[in-house]
């Protein structure tokens, strides 16, 4: 099983599919590695060299942000927003949606179950 930016990633899946186990890294992202370090996308993890899978774990190291260094950094930006007290960074602190969308209806997943009116009769 390879290990890369402290993740197993699946042995038996193809090397493009298996990178995007890595949190910061999607579809486009893991080509762009399989090009750069120029390795076929039609190859299986477990069919890799020790030598690629360095050179894969190598280029990551390098040129993106990921996993633990990635979410320090949104955390970061979230509580930088809250901080300023702007209009993103109130809907943040109030747990509700940030970008835009109603919560007249619908915004269950942000704002939790729904609560009973205390008091009402029908």
């Amino acid at each position: 099983m390879a290990r890369i930016a402290g993740v197993n990633i699946p042995t038996n899946k193809r090397v493009p599919i298996a990178l995007t186990y890595i949190t910061g890294i999607g579809k486009a992202s893991a080509e762009i590695i399989c090009d750069a370090v120029k390795i076929e996308r039609s190859q299986r993890v477990n069919e890799l060299s020790d030598a690629e899978v360095l050179s894969v774990r190598e280029y990551i190291d390098s040129n993106f942000s990921v996993e633990g260094e990635l979410r320090r950094e949104v955390t970061m930006n979230i509580k930088r927003l809250m901080d300023l007290g702007c209009y993103r960074g109130l809907r943040h602190r109030r747990n509700l949606p940030v970008r835009g969308q109603r919560t007249h209806t619908n915004a269950r997943t942000r704002k939790g179950p729904a609560k009973a009116i205390a008091g009402r009769k029908k």
